[in-house]
């Protein structure tokens, strides 16, 4: 591929949008891959209001065993290689579907990255505003609470607390749509690329095009996906063995 000879001057505008096929490298299962099971439970069952509002105990079960896995995961190579793309350009933006901090413990600074999907490690109240963070506070909580098989509750409200992140039904949330949709409205991207997504929700088929509006778009994934056929360069490889090489065509340019 030889990317590198658009880019002979600076970057300006990227825009990067990844899912879980990019995580799914660092040991991190899909929701519809293979291993997207647990326990012959349709996650995509688990996730949702319903489910918590049935059996909070079994969500939060899943939830606890997701938040260990993720915790002794390791940033890989597509991680790496989208934390140095950033470095070398002048507005960039990552929209991740993951809910996992592997972006993130790559390098990738919190105000060049969107996690339109919410955060895995974040614990809010299903009724009031209030939420928290503390990885280790929190890593120390679930072991006592898993002990007991104890749903966590609301210290404002009492009300049961539930993972921050967004399950199947309902809405994005607002404030990173927002982040988005400015990004978007800063003008067209010098490059967008589209790795590990299956790209079925038509928000990132959109969000794509708008990016690049017939500039350089490049998917990243073994896979057809609806995004396709709209995309300037296909590359049919994973992510982390891809994006690497990619990124060092591009910033070595």
């Amino acid at each position: 591929m030889e990317i590198a000879a658009a880019y002979r001057s600076s970057i300006v505008r990227v825009l990067v949008l990844t899912g879980a096929g990019v995580s799914a490298e660092s040991g991190i299962p899909t929701f519809r891959g293979k291993d997207g099971y647990w326990r012959n439970l349709d996650p995509a069952k688990l996730a949702t209001p319903e489910a918590f509002e049935k059996n909070p105990e079994l969500v939060w079960e899943w939830y606890r065993e997701r938040r260990h896995r993720i915790r002794n995961a390791q940033p890989n190579a597509a991680h790496e290689a989208i934390a140095k793309l950033a470095q070398h350009a002048d507005e960039f933006l990552l929209v991740t579907q993951n809910v996992d901090d592997l972006h993130a413990r790559a390098g990738l600074p919190k105000e060049k990255m969107v996690q339109i999907h919410g955060d895995i490690f974040v614990t809010r109240c299903s009724r009031c505003d209030f939420s928290r963070r503390d990885y280790e506070q929190e890593q120390e909580q679930e072991q006592e609470e898993e002990e007991e098989v104890v749903v966590p509750r609301c210290s404002q409200c009492d009300a049961l607390m539930r993972p921050g992140v967004v399950w199947f039904g309902e809405q994005l949330p607002w404030t990173e749509m927002q982040r988005v949709k400015g990004y978007l409205g800063g003008g067209v991207c010098d490059l967008v690329i589209v790795a590990g997504t299956t790209a079925t929700f038509g928000y990132i088929v959109d969000w794509a095009l708008r990016a690049s509006r017939g500039g350089e778009l490049i998917e990243v994934n073994p896979e057809e996906t609806p995004l396709s056929r709209f995309a300037t360069r296909l590359v049919r490889e994973p992510a982390a063995i891809a994006l690497p090489r990619i990124v060092d065509q591009i910033v070595n340019s």
